[in-house]
C-alpha cells in the first residue's frame, strides 16, 4: 500500500503518525512493506522516507527555500527531533502503562507532567528536544538518558578522529561550529578525548609475546609543557617483529627522567608483560638503552641501526658530495665482515672525501663497536635489520600531527595522541582495502599495513638463519 503525504513544512519533515506507539510493523509509518521488501523498522522506516515522492518534495523545497540538511535549522537536526521525541513519548507510554489522554490512567498514582527542555549535540547539528516528564519523577529514559547533552556516538567519534588527525581542542571547537553549528566548551571536547586513556592504558599494559626475534626502538621529539616552561622530550616508540614476521607496536613511553633510570623502567615494563627475549635490538645510540637491555635480557645483541648511522652522517656531508659519500659508506655496511669494514672504514678516512668531511667519518668511528654486530648476521638478516622504511613512513606521518600541536599540556597527552595517530592511519588504510576487496588485482591500489599487523619482507629467509643461530632461543616459540 502506497501512502500519500501532503507537502511537508519549512522543516520538511513528513508527519508522524497521529495514533498508538511507533511499532515494529510499519504500519506506525503508514506504510506496509511488499513482500520483497525489507519488512523490519528500519527497512520500512527506509521506504517511508527514502519515497520517491518525499525525495522529490525535498528537492523542490531545498531549491526554493534553500534550506540545509545539517546544521541549525537543517533538515536532518528537525528529523532527528521529531524522532527523539516520538520515542520519548513512547518510553513514557510505557513507564506509565497508558496512553496519552487514556480514562482509564486516572488514579493510578502517577502521570504526564509537561516537559523539560535541552539542546543535544549531535553529528548533524545542535537539536532541541522536549523530554516529557511524570508527576512522581521516576521516568528514566533510555533514549535520552538524563544528563546526557549528547548523542549517538557519532560526534565523539568525528571529534576523536580530527583530534587523531592532528587538531588541537581549540581547532576542533572552532571547526565544529563552522559546518554542524555545534557549540561545545574546550573541558566538553576534551573530556571526550580523555575517554580514550583508559583503552590506551590497556593496550600500553597488554600481554606479549615470549620471544622478538627484532625490536626497533626509535624517537620523536615533542614540546611538553613542564611547569612554567615547555620543554623538548623524547616520546620513544618500539616496534617488535614476532616469529611470524608480523610487526607490533609493543608501546609509547615519554621520557622524562635521565637515560639509564627511564630506560631500566621500560625494559621492566616488557618484561612484566611477558617478554623472556630479544635476540636483536636496533637503536640508535640512546644513552642508558644498551645497558639496561644487557641487564633485562643478558644474550640480546644490541645493534646501532645502520640507517640511523647513515643519515647523521650526511648531516655533516654537502648536499652535491652526499651520493658520492652514501656508496663509500656502503662498502662498509655490506663487507663480508668486521676485518674488511674496517679496512673500508680507514680507506674512506683517507679518501679525500674523508679528509673533507672528517666529522662524517668520525660518526662511524664514534659508533663502531655497536655497529660491528651486524657484520656477523647472515644477508638475509640484514636485510630485516637494515630495513626499517615501514617505521620510516609511520614517523614521518606522525611528525606531520605533532607539527600541527605546538606543545602538549603533558606526557598523556602525548601517548593518547600518538596512539590515536596509529590508530586512525591503520584504520584509513582498512578502509580503503575494504572498498578494494573484490576487485581485480590490477586495480587495487589500497596500501597495506603501515606498522600493526605489517609483514616483514623476506621474513622466511630470515626466520631459517636465526633458526641456525638461536636454536634454543627460539625452541618451542615458532608456529
Amino acid at each position: 500500500m502506497t501512502t500519500t503525504r501532503p507537502r511537508t513544512t519549512a522543516g520538511m519533515v513528513p508527519p508522524r503518525a497521529a495514533d498508538g506507539p511507533v511499532g515494529t510493523s510499519g504500519e506506525a509509518f503508514g506504510v506496509t512493506p511488499s513482500p520483497e521488501q525489507d519488512p523490519s523498522p528500519v527497512g520500512t522506516l527506509n521506504q517511508w522516507l527514502l519515497s520517491d515522492e518525499f525525495i522529490d518534495d525535498l528537492i523542490t523545497q531545498t531549491g526554493e527555500d534553500g534550506v540545509a540538511l545539517t546544521g541549525r535549522d537543517g533538515f536532518l537536526p528537525e528529523l532527528v527531533r521529531r524522532v527523539l521525541e516520538r520515542g520519548l513519548a513512547v518510553e513514557l507510554t510505557d513507564h506509565l502503562g497508558y496512553e496519552k489522554g487514556d480514562p482509564g490512567g486516572r488514579g493510578n498514582g502517577n502521570s504526564r507532567n509537561g516537559s523539560t527542555g535541552k539542546t543535544l549535540s549531535t553529528e548533524v547539528g545542535p537539536i532541541e528536544v522536549n523530554t516529557p516528564r511524570d508527576r512522581a519523577g521516576t521516568f528514566e529514559p533510555r533514549l535520552v538518558p538524563k544528563g546526557a547533552r549528547r548523542i549517538g556516538g557519532g560526534l565523539d567519534e568525528m571529534i576523536i578522529s580530527l583530534y587523531a588527525g592532528g587538531m588541537t581542542v581549540r581547532d576542533i571547537q572552532a571547526h565544529l561550529a563552522r559546518t554542524l553549528g555545534t557549540e561545545l566548551s574546550h573541558e566538553t571536547i576534551a573530556n571526550i578525548t580523555d575517554a580514550v586513556l583508559e583503552e590506551v592504558k590497556a593496550w600500553q599494559s597488554r600481554p606479549l609475546d615470549p620471544v622478538y626475534p627484532v625490536v626497533f626502538l626509535d624517537a620523536l621529539v615533542v614540546k611538553v609543557r613542564d611547569g612554567a616552561h615547555v620543554v623538548n622530550r623524547a616520546a620513544h616508540l618500539a616496534v617488535g617483529i614476532d616469529t611470524d614476521g608480523i610487526k607490533h607496536v609493543l608501546g609509547i613511553w615519554v621520557q622524562a627522567t635521565e637515560g639509564a633510570k627511564f630506560w631500566a623502567s621500560v625494559c621492566a615494563q616488557l618484561a612484566n608483560r611477558g617478554v623472556k627475549d630479544i635476540l636483536i635490538a636496533c637503536c640508535d645510540g640512546l644513552p642508558g638503552l644498551p645497558e639496561a637491555i644487557e641487564a633485562t635480557w643478558p644474550h640480546t645483541v644490541v645493534q646501532t641501526c645502520v640507517v640511523h648511522l647513515i643519515r647523521a652522517a650526511n648531516r655533516y656531508v654537502a648536499y652535491g658530495d652526499r651520493k658520492a659519500f652514501s656508496a663509500a659508506l656502503k662498502t662498509l655496511y655490506t663487507a663480508a665482515d668486521a676485518e674488511a669494514a674496517e679496512m673500508a672504514l680507514l680507506e674512506l678516512a683517507e679518501s679525500p672525501l674523508g679528509r673533507k668531511y672528517p666529522a662524517a667519518v668520525a660518526v662511524w668511528q664514534r659508533a663502531w663497536e655497536r655497529f660491528i654486530p651486524f657484520l656477523a648476521f647472515p644477508p638475509e638478516v640484514r636485510k630485516v635489520i637494515y630495513t626499517t622504511n615501514t617505521l620510516e613512513s609511520l614517523n614521518y606521518q606522525l611528525r606531520k600531527i605533532i607539527k600541527n600541536r605546538g606543545h602538549f599540556p603533558n606526557d598523556d597527552a602525548v601517548v593518547k595522541l600518538l596512539w590515536l595517530a596509529i590508530r586512525d592511519i591503520e584504520d584509513k588504510r582498512a578502509r580503503r582495502r575494504a572498498t578494494d576487496a573484490g576487485k581485480p588485482k590490477t586495480q587495487r591500489n589500497a596500501p597495506g599495513y603501515l606498522i600493526e599487523g605489517a609483514t616483514t619482507h623476506g621474513w622466511k629467509a630470515a626466520l631459517n638463519q636465526f633458526e641456525l643461530l638461536y636454536p634454543d632461543r627460539l625452541a618451542g616459540h615458532i608456529n
